[in-house]
């Protein structure tokens, strides 16, 4: 048979399993083990066929490594035609997930039935295209076009105990899958099952208003990016459309999108994270060091999201604060968010009652510490503070055990320098809100261990974090990076520009909201407040808190804020703006949302260029899924060194030149990175390549 799909036999119902685990991608060797194995069965009189994974689910899909190369036969559109031109039935036994190509070759099936719990989807919109094996045609003629719109615009799976509901699945089969498959397969022989693409029920009479209507919700969430625009277009298809047609009209699609820029960028992403998951130069022996219980030092808004998402992972976690008070509000902070998440239907009582049992709090601060395997440190971010906290931490925290700072911009190093175990300190730096935000950024301090970065980073895994490792430096990567657009900002909005010309380029590019709308909502007043300690200003941001207008909390900050938080443009700030620049002597013009763009995103990878240099981060890729994952970057732009990448680095030189020149920012003089990368026409893509 096929090393890649095994071939046994009970009786009647043949069994054809995919082994190609963990995932079970659809590769060549899976395609051409499946159409012979069909072949096989069919010639063997098999009167049923039961199709199964190995590993640890049913199958993920198209394997994308083989995208943009020659296909090699058979198809899956031939894998598919032997299935449904099959003399007996074919049954797909979906454990795990069945995801894109691999739900498709389910809805191919005569019939499918799951194991409690396992997921099915198409989350190709994810990868910026759309179904492209005939997900968008056969779905909607299951369950209906607007349900199928649902899930395939969304990208997002369904869990089989839905899937039966809305008629994707057939039965939900507990114990073994395969014998319980098998026993259902033999007793459907002899019924009558129609194809999926033979199915009419659902999309004859359809309202193509309703349709609209369930699409113009779904595409709302979805500014700027193409392929949820191509998903629906694919669905209409199934209802107005012969199926043949429909088919066409689908890989026509496929065939457009995946060719774009914005599939490169979510492919890139898609790689990038797992990439960044290997660690260059770490020992293969490096260890994680065993944590069974999680200790918190603050209970604030970041150490409450932090014990939320080690107790919404299964992590035993308890809460240190200095007072009684302080720790009752933390907990019920956490309660609340917990119970607004079981009101809106996304958590089961049970669920919530099992990791509310696993977050406690103490004011004992020596005698909780001295009983956790890892502690992280949330608290005010004061150099003077932490050192303190970290001093205190070294005395009562056992040997051996790490200690982390929950810190978005203060050296690992001096925070370390208050510890006599310098190797088990790491920087651990959370996003807001910790308990949601998926990037974690590891920061590797002079002398922290290997096993010290391998438990930060499995324990980031563990709970459902994304760790990328960076180096210590002011900022790390991220808010060192967004900090070099603030001049720029400033410098704009003296030269021409009013709040909502800059954020509506940026919110046009994609982010979801733009840097002053953002520094609103984070409060005008926290940045004067880091300005001043850095003994820096910004003339137009300076006056504009001087006036106590702070942002979302006050009513007023770039914009004015009516009853249900709606920016507006507020005339204050315009006078406050043009007062600024006349007092300054500098000349205001017309600016085009082309220098916008370039003004706010080319400091940005010139950073990046200079983070590389120093070897604070590894490698671009790094870089990308830290602002994808922790700065609302959108994913379908591939993040800054990518889009970096997409204009040419020449382009990229040539405008930070001018630019640098133009508005006397010494800090858009290229890198040399950059420098020698445009000389070579190289990218950073290919750096290291």
């Amino acid at each position: 048979m096929s090393d890649f799909v095994q071939h046994a036999q009970h009786g009647d119902v043949h069994v054809l399993r995919l082994a190609n685990p963990p995932v079970n991608t659809l590769r060549t060797e899976i395609r051409a083990g499946l159409h012979a194995g069909l072949a096989a069965a069919k010639a063997g009189g098999a009167k049923a066929v039961v199709l199964i994974g190995t590993g640890r689910m049913f199958c993920a899909g198209a394997e994308m490594t083989e995208f943009g190369k020659p296909r090699q036969p058979p198809s899956l559109t031939e894998v598919f035609d032997a299935i449904e031109g099959f003399p007996g039935i074919v049954v797909a036994a979906i454990h795990g997930s069945a995801l894109g190509g691999g739900l498709e070759l389910a809805l191919a099936c005569h019939a499918r039935v799951a194991a409690p719990g396992a997921q099915v989807g198409l989350p190709e919109v994810k990868r910026g295209f759309v179904p492209g094996a005939g997900g968008t045609q056969r779905l909607p003629r299951l369950i209906g076009p607007e349900e199928a719109a649902k899930i395939i615009i969304s990208g997002d799976p369904i869990p089989a105990e839905k899937a039966v509901k809305l008629g994707v699945v057939d039965a939900v089969i507990e114990g073994d899958l395969e014998a319980g498959a098998v026993a259902w397969a033999k007793a459907a022989i002899g019924k009558t099952f129609t194809l999926a693409r033979n199915r009419t029920d659902k999309i004859s009479g359809q309202d193509p208003a309703a349709f609209e209507a369930v699409v113009a919700g779904l595409l709302k969430r979805t500014r700027g990016q193409e392929s949820p625009k191509g998903c629906a277009e694919a669905v209409r298809a199934s209802f107005t459309l012969p199926f043949e047609e429909g088919l066409a009209k689908e890989r026509d699609l496929f065939a457009t999108l995946v060719a774009g820029e914005q599939s490169k960028a979510l492919r890139h992403i898609f790689f990038g994270e797992r990439e960044v998951l290997r660690i260059p130069g770490m020992p293969a022996e490096a260890k994680s060091l065993p944590v069974e219980r999680l200790v918190v030092i603050g209970g604030g808004t970041m150490g409450g999201g932090i014990a939320m998402s080690a107790a919404n992972n299964g992590v035993p976690v308890t809460i240190v604060e200095t007072s009684e008070e302080a720790l009752q509000k933390g907990l019920a902070r956490c309660h609340a968010n917990w119970e607004r998440t079981v009101a809106s239907g996304r958590l089961s009582q049970a669920d919530y009652e099992k990791r509310k049992a696993l977050l406690t709090g103490s004011t004992d601060f020596e005698g909780t510490v001295e009983k956790a395997d890892l502690v992280i440190e949330a608290v005010f971010e004061n150099m003077a503070v932490k050192k303190e906290v970290f001093a205190r931490l070294d005395k009562a925290a056992r040997p051996g055990v790490v200690l982390a700072s929950n810190t978005s911009t203060l050296s690992i190093d001096e925070i370390a320098s208050a510890t006599s175990r310098p190797e088990l300190v790491v920087g651990m730096h959370f996003f807001s809100p910790a308990n949601v935000m998926r990037l974690l950024e590891n920061v590797r301090g002079s002398k922290s261990s290997w096993a010290t970065i391998a438990t930060a980073t499995e324990f980031g895994k563990r709970i459902g974090k994304l760790p990328v490792l960076v180096g210590n430096c002011d900022g790390f990567v991220g808010n060192r990076m967004t900090g070099k657009r603030g001049p720029q900002v400033e410098k704009l909005l003296l030269e021409g520009c009013l709040p909502a010309d800059i954020d509506k380029v940026m919110e046009g590019y994609g982010m979801a909201m733009g840097p002053l709308a953002t520094g609103d909502l984070a409060g005008l007043d926290i940045g004067a407040a880091v300005r001043k300690a850095r003994g820096t200003v910004a003339p137009v941001a300076d006056a504009v808190v001087a006036l106590g207008r702070f942002g979302q909390k006050t009513g007023k900050g770039w914009y004015m804020y009516d009853e249900k938080r709606n920016r507006l443009p507020d005339p204050e700030v315009e006078k406050i703006i043009l007062d600024v620049a006349e007092k300054m002597q500098v000349r205001r013009r017309k600016i085009s949302d082309e220098e916008i763009l370039d003004r706010m995103l080319l400091p940005m990878v010139n950073e990046g260029a200079r983070i590389l240099e120093e070897g604070i981060a590894y490698r671009p890729i790094d870089i990308d899924v830290i602002f994808i994952n922790g700065f609302g970057w959108p994913a379908f732009r591939g993040g800054p060194m990518f889009w970096a990448d997409t204009q040419g680095l020449k382009t990229v030189r040539d405008k930070l030149a001018r630019y640098a020149e133009a508005t006397n920012d010494a800090n858009l003089k290229p890198t040399a990175l950059i420098e020698k990368l445009a000389a070579e026409g190289g990218t950073f893509a290919g750096m290291g390549r």
